[in-house]
Parts: structure tokens; sequence; C-alpha cells
């Protein structure tokens, strides 16, 4: 092993070099350790996530067997090309002799952009809705009073009851003699059809969720929240920040990750809703699919064929992960812990010589932009 001496030469003012730090990680001992103690966990989400996504897939592009309507032979279905994917995008139907055309009004082909705009409709409504209230609710829960461990215990009752208990509560509550209509009723308006009109069905459903899932998004927020040090605050104070300005420059911009995690959450939870409005609705209203979603289209295409079920599944797939994509590359949505980043700004010019600023981490940078 080789050794740095110092020049001993008077004058001299070399010195050994520091040994240099060891930035390897894992040794191959502990690698080999670190995969035995992973491996049962990829073998099981393998099992139960990946097989089954690639079996949709799989399935996706193959026929349904059944009855042929040309010959009323069973037959065992085969290949299908992208004619499942065609079914839904294009809203192509098979017809007898193995051509296509367009979806008559009625069929579960003829269903899918609306059943598309319906997703989009709950997605943005619910989560818009739920990022005001959570954020409110958080706030509140975030002060120091007496009660408040009661308080966060009970606003978190609704997100604890299961869904399809929520339906069912909501269903009587929306009824035509129901709670909602009596309260209507005392301000004039006469009773409405929450369950049977396009509209007032879609806000129904709304309005269910809203009040289920507020409090899931309201603790992630107050998560965030909590972990601020009121030295900010108190420094934000001193530079005469007014609450608008504290909120909007320093609360804002440091729960930014936790909120927006917990709006990809809901997003992704919503783009999948069945249960609620399946119970509460029966996916009907209006014309008879007003509250219908993709995920209970896919169901109702199952009674018919698992092959174009699949298609229909693995399209709702991709929408969500590239819903997910673009929340975690531009949305700032960013699901694994990371340490602080530190700017470095460019180097000053001061007596005729380059000289480095100051080092400002975020929190610096959010203070300085609340003190302007």
């Amino acid at each position: 092993m080789s050794t740095t001496i110092a020049d001993s030469t008077p004058g001299s003012t070399q010195r050994a070099a520091p040994p240099k730090a060891n930035r390897r990680g894992l040794n191959s001992g502990q690698g080999r350790t670190a995969a035995w103690l992973v491996a049962p966990t990829i073998l099981l989400l393998g099992v139960v996530i990946v097989y089954p996504l690639l079996k949709a897939i799989v399935m996706s592009f193959q026929k349904d067997s059944g009855l042929d309507p040309a010959s009323g032979l069973f037959v065992q279905g085969g290949a299908a090309g992208l004619a499942n994917y065609q079914h839904w995008l294009l809203q192509q139907c098979a017809v007898a002799g193995g051509g296509t055309i367009a979806c008559p009004p009625g069929s579960l082909g003829s269903q899918f952009y609306d059943a598309l705009w319906v997703t989009l409709f709950f997605t943005v409504a619910t989560v818009a809705i739920e990022v005001v209230l959570g954020m409110w609710f958080a706030l509140i829960m975030h002060r120091k009073f007496k009660g408040r461990g009661l308080l966060r215990a009970s606003v978190l009752i609704p997100w604890a009851i299961p869904t399809a208990v929520t339906a069912k509560l909501w269903l009587f509550i929306f009824a035509f003699d129901g709670i909602a209509n009596r309260l209507l009723g005392f301000v004039g308006v006469h009773p409405l059809l929450w369950t049977g009109d396009a509209w007032p069905a879609r806000f129904a459903v709304i309005i269910a969720d809203v009040w289920k899932t507020t409090p899931f998004m309201a603790l992630l927020i107050l998560a965030g929240l909590q972990i601020i040090s009121s030295d900010v605050y108190e420094a934000a104070a001193i530079d005469g920040a007014t609450r608008w300005q504290t909120f909007i420059r320093i609360t804002v911009p440091m729960i930014r990750v936790p909120l927006m995690v917990a709006v990809l959450f809901r997003t992704l939870d919503v783009l999948r809703i069945f249960d609620l409005p399946y119970i509460l609705t029966q996916g009907g209203g209006g014309g008879g699919h007003a509250t219908t979603t993709l995920s209970i289209l896919v169901i109702n295409q199952i009674r018919s064929g698992f092959n174009v079920a699949s298609a229909l599944s693995t399209i709702v797939f991709l929408i969500i992960a590239l819903a997910a994509f673009l929340f975690i590359k531009f949305g700032g949505a960013d699901v694994v812990q990371r340490p602080p980043t530190v700017r470095k700004p460019p180097r000053r010019r001061r007596f005729g010589r380059a000289t480095e600023a100051p080092v400002t981490t975020d929190d610096e940078a959010v203070l300085a932009s609340a003190g302007k």
C-alpha cells in the first residue's frame, strides 16, 4: 500500500493528501444478501401484478370464443390482431361474414368515449374539490387547540367506512323522499331524481366521493405541514409577510411534493372508480349510462367476452400509466424521498478576483422570496 509523505524541506507547505472516501456501495456479500431478501417480494409482485397484466395484454389480441352468427356453430376464436382495440377506439362492431360496422347506439362499443368523458369529469371535479377542502381541513387540524386529537380522529371516520357502505348510505340520503330532497324543500326547490336524471346522478357520485375521500387528502397534506419548521414562519413574520404571502410563498411551496403525491394517488384512484357509482346509480341515470365509468364498462363487457374486455382494461391501464408518468415527470409528484437540493449561484467578482457566492438551500430561497 502506497503512502504520501509530506515534504520536510523548510518553507514547504505541501501536506499529505487525505485518503479518498470509499464511495462504493454494497460489497459483493451485502449485495447478494440484499438480493435474496428482496427476491421474495419481487416474485410475489410478479405473480400478483405482472402476470395478470401480461395475460390481459395477450388476451386482448385474441377473439372471443362463441357462436358464429353466420354458421351458428361454436368457434374457438383465434388471433384477432387489433380488432378488439378498433372495437373501442374506432367504435367498430363485428358482423356476420367477418366485416365491421359502426357500433349501433346503446351497444357497449358505442359507450367508450362517453364513459371516458364521465371518468375524466369525475376525476377533475372530485380531485379539485378534495384539494381545496383537504387543504382547509389540514390547516385547521395543524393548529394547536384543545380537542385537536379528537378532531383528527373524527375527520378520518368517513375514509375508514367501506365504500359499499358509503354508497348505500348516500343512496338512502339521495332517495326521492330522503334527507337531500327534504333539505331542498326547505329552500323551495322541487325534489330531484338524484339517481335517475343524468346530471343529478353525476353530482350525487361526486358528493359521495368527496365526502369519503377528503379526509385522505387532508391527512397527506397535514403530514406535509408538520415537517415545516416553526422557525420558517417566525422569520417570515419578522420580514413583515402577511398571512396570505406566508401561505402562498412558504406553505404551498414547502408542501408541494406531499400535495402532488396526494393528488396523484387520488387521480389514479378516481380513474379506476367502480364501486361507488355502480352501487349508487348502477352506472345509469339519464339515458341509462350517465355515470358509467371505464371500469364499469369493463365489467359490463366481461359478460359478453373476456378478450374484448381485456383490450378495454389494457386501454384503461395505459391511461392510468400516462397520468402517473405526467404527474411524476412534470407535476413534481416525487414518490421517492430525496435529500434537499443545494443550489450554488454563479461566481461573483469582487476586488478583481472571482469569489463564490454563499450556497442557498431551498428553505432559504423560500424565505428570500417571502421577504420580497
